[in-house]
C-alpha cells in the first residue's frame, strides 16, 4: 500500500518501499479495479492520480477512460515516477498516460484541468498531511461538476483461525497506532465522509470493496502476502508483546514448520474503503 505509516524520507527506503509495492500489486490490483469500474469514468474523459506511486493503477485509469481519455500520475518521489514512466512504457497505454512529480497538498497544475481526480492510499493516510488541504487542492484542479474519490486500505484478515493475535498485531500497526498519540477519531481514513463535507464537496458517498484469496495460492501472490505481512507488522516487532511476537514469527516466516500460507485450508481478506464527491452542486455530467 503507498501508505501504510511509511514515510519515505531517504532514497534507501524509498527503494525498499518500492519493491514492497510491486510486490504487493497483483494482491490489491484486483481490488483496486473493482473500485474503478464502480466510478465508471467516462470514456474519453481527463483525469488525475493523485499520489500514483509506481504507476500500476494510473494505467487501470487509463484503460478505463479509453483511447480518447488521458490520465496524469503525480507523486512527491523521483523513483517512483521513474518506475511509473518505465512501466508505461513497457504497456499498450503510453500515449493515454504522463508523469509530473508534485505534493498532493500544493498541486503545481492549474484550476479546472481535470474532469475527476483519484487517490489510492495518498490522500487522507496519516503521514500525508491535512486531508481536507488535499481535498481542496483536488477539488481545484478538477472542473465544476467533476468528481474527487479517495481510496484507502482499511481492514484485514489474514490470520485465519488466529483473530486475537490479530487483533493484537492490529493495534502495533503503523497505519494505526498514530490514533494512539492523541489524534483525534475524526482523523481516521473512515471518518472521510465528514471531510468531504467539510470540504464542500456535494454528494458524499462511501463504499468497500473486498480483495479475498485461497489456497492454493501461486507464487506471485503468496510473495504479495509476505510483503503485506511485513508492511502491516514486520517493522512493528519491537512493539510486539514477547509472545506475540514469537506466536508471530511462527506464522509468518516462509521458513517455519507452521509458515501459514502453506496450509491447505488458508483463505484471507482485505478491505478498501472508497470515499467520493462532487466538486460543485449535482449536474448532469455524469
Amino acid at each position: 500500500m503507498h501508505d501504510i505509516g511509511i514515510v519515505y524520507a531517504k532514497v534507501a527506503d524509498v527503494e525498499t518501499y518500492l519493491e514492497k509495492l510491486v510486490l504487493s500489486d497483483p494482491l490489491r490490483d484486483p481490488t483496486i479495479l473493482q473500485a474503478i469500474r464502480a466510478l465508471e469514468l467516462p470514456e474519453g474523459s481527463r483525469g488525475l492520480d493523485a499520489g500514483c506511486g509506481v504507476g500500476s493503477q494510473t494505467l487501470m485509469l487509463a484503460e478505463a477512460v479509453g483511447t480518447s481519455g488521458h490520465v496524469t500520475g503525480l507523486d512527491a518521489s523521483a523513483e517512483f515516477l521513474a518506475h511509473a514512466r518505465g512501466l508505461a512504457e513497457q504497456s499498450d497505454l503510453s500515449e493515454q498516460v504522463s508523469f509530473r512529480q508534485g505534493n498532493v497538498n500544493e498541486l503545481p497544475l492549474d484550476d479546472n484541468t481535470f474532469d475527476w481526480a483519484w487517490s489510492v492510499d495518498c490522500v487522507g493516510q496519516s503521514t500525508v498531511g491535512e486531508p481536507l488541504t488535499a481535498l481542496q487542492e483536488l477539488a481545484r484542479v478538477v472542473r465544476p461538476g467533476g468528481r474527487v474519490a479517495i481510496l484507502g486500505y482499511s481492514s484485514q484478515m489474514l490470520l485465519p483461525g488466529y483473530p486475537l493475535l490479530e487483533a493484537r498485531l492490529n493495534a502495533t500497526a503503523s497505519a494505526t497506532t498514530f490514533l494512539a498519540k492523541g489524534e483525534k477519531p475524526e482523523a481516521h481514513f473512515l471518518r472521510a465522509l465528514g471531510w468531504f463535507r467539510e470540504a464542500g464537496f456535494a454528494e458524499p458517498k462511501a463504499r468497500t470493496v473486498v480483495g479475498t484469496v485461497h489456497a492454493p495460492l501461486d507464487d506471485t501472490i503468496r510473495r504479495a502476502l509476505i510483503s503485506l505481512f511485513g508492511m502491516l507488522w514486520g517493522e512493528m516487532q519491537f512493539k510486539m508483546a514477547q509472545a506475540d511476537r514469537e506466536e508471530y514469527q511462527r506464522l509468518a516466516d516462509p521458513e517455519s514448520a507452521d509458515f501459514i500460507l502453506d496450509s491447505p485450508d488458508y483463505y484471507a481478506f482485505f478491505n478498501y474503503s472508497m470515499f467520493e464527491g462532487r466538486v460543485s452542486a449535482p449536474t448532469d455530467c455524469w
